[in-house]
């Protein structure tokens, strides 16, 4: 008997070494089991983000895409956006209210699209440049009291949602016209087209402003509706086909000189998401701020080419006289709102001492860029690019 117990004892009983080794190796086994669809089958959270912007050919919608595209890279795909063309739930004005109440997740767009509700809206994209460029803008809002502003002024007109913004856009050029404008007397009763503040500095000046969406701005030129039109860039407007209905082409001006893209973000939907989640919405979009940026240098001076070399347009520089007058246009606007508007006011107050104070260096410390351009390539109006 003691013979057969200790012969069973020996061949059936493991060791305790043995014994714990096993079960650690069944432990990690089941907790793989546990996680694994968490991690390899888990389902990606899908976010619906409408654009202002029509799909295919269009720079702008890009942009959106880009942002949506680094989202999914940075989530390793846990994250995703469905991307939508302008109209495909809602109407652009539709956009801001529409993300708020959660019909749509996210949108694309621009703060002018809301300056019927508050004119305070144009100044977070489309104000007075006070010597910035939309680089510094963005600064102002980051770092120069310009979030916590918006942040009221998105409140103020029943928005229920975050923003972010991406794409510092470069001055807007001041458009397309019948013929060279070189004097304040040569746009004055011309039925333009513009958004957001830019209509009432431009009216100040003698002309007849009409807000119009960017769709409709090449066939209301070209009926005759209106005399002359802007819309971004020179990639955006050759794809809207501006340069089939003028040929002469001004750059660089006030009425518009600083934007960028504001993505609203259903707050409800947002508080919803994981930590890690919400610091890639947040974070891609200051990602796809540089990325845009440098694209958009790159692919709006190769359509200034082509606009130039094959469709035979003629690419002036706004004129110093017309500058003078929208900067006068600006005064004047801008004192009327502050003047009835304690919030636009506060706006703008925050806005003068962070460009009084930032610029006086920035403008200081640059030297002359032009200088240096000149010096290798000759004068800049007659360069050939």
């Amino acid at each position: 008997m003691i013979k057969n117990k200790k012969s069973l004892k020996s061949s059936k009983t493991p060791s305790r070494r043995k014994f714990f080794k096993a079960a650690a190796a069944t432990g990690a086994a089941a907790a793989t089991a546990v996680a694994m669809p968490n991690v390899a089958f888990g389902a990606p959270l899908t976010l619906k983000m409408q654009a202002a912007w029509p799909s295919g050919a269009n720079i702008f919608f890009e942009m959106a895409g880009d942002y949506a595209k680094m989202v999914s890279d940075m989530s390793n795909g846990e994250l995703k956006i469905d991307l939508q063309p302008v109209g495909a739930v809602v109407k652009t004005s539709e956009i801001g209210q529409a993300v708020s109440s959660g019909v749509v997740d996210m949108g694309h767009w621009v703060t002018a699209y809301w300056y019927g509700k508050n004119p305070a809206a144009s100044l977070f994209g489309t104000g007075p440049s006070y010597g910035m460029s939309s680089q510094e803008v963005m600064g102002w809002m980051e770092y120069g009291g310009g979030r916590a502003l918006y942040d009221e002024a998105v409140a103020s007109v029943g928005f229920n949602y975050y923003g972010f913004f991406h794409m510092p856009m470069p001055a807007q050029p001041f458009g397309w016209f019948k013929k060279n404008v070189t004097k304040v007397s040569d746009v004055k009763g011309m039925k333009y087209r513009t958004v957001g503040l830019a209509t009432n500095v431009l009216t100040a000046m003698g002309m007849v402003v009409r807000q119009l969406p960017g769709g409709e701005i090449q066939p209301a030129m070209k009926t005759g509706l209106i005399d002359a039109a802007e819309f971004n860039n020179p990639t955006s407007d050759s794809q809207f086909g501006m340069q089939d209905v003028s040929k002469h082409y001004h750059l660089g001006s006030f009425h518009q000189s600083q934007e960028m893209f504001e993505i609203p973000v259903n707050k409800k939907r947002f508080d919803s998401l994981s930590p890690a989640h919400q610091a890639i919405l947040r974070n891609a979009a200051y990602a796809a701020n540089s990325d845009n940026y440098f694209k958009a240098l790159v692919r709006y001076s190769q359509d200034l080419s082509k606009l130039m070399n094959e469709h035979k347009v003629n690419v002036y520089q706004t004129s110093d006289a017309i500058l003078a007058e929208q900067l006068k246009g600006w005064d004047k606007v801008i004192g009327e709102f502050a003047a009835k508007d304690a919030f636009f006011k506060k706006v703008v107050d925050s806005q003068k001492a962070y460009a009084k104070r930032t610029m006086k260096y920035l403008l200081m410390n640059q030297p002359n860029y032009k200088l240096a351009y000149e010096n290798e390539f000759g004068p800049i109006e007659k360069v050939q690019i």
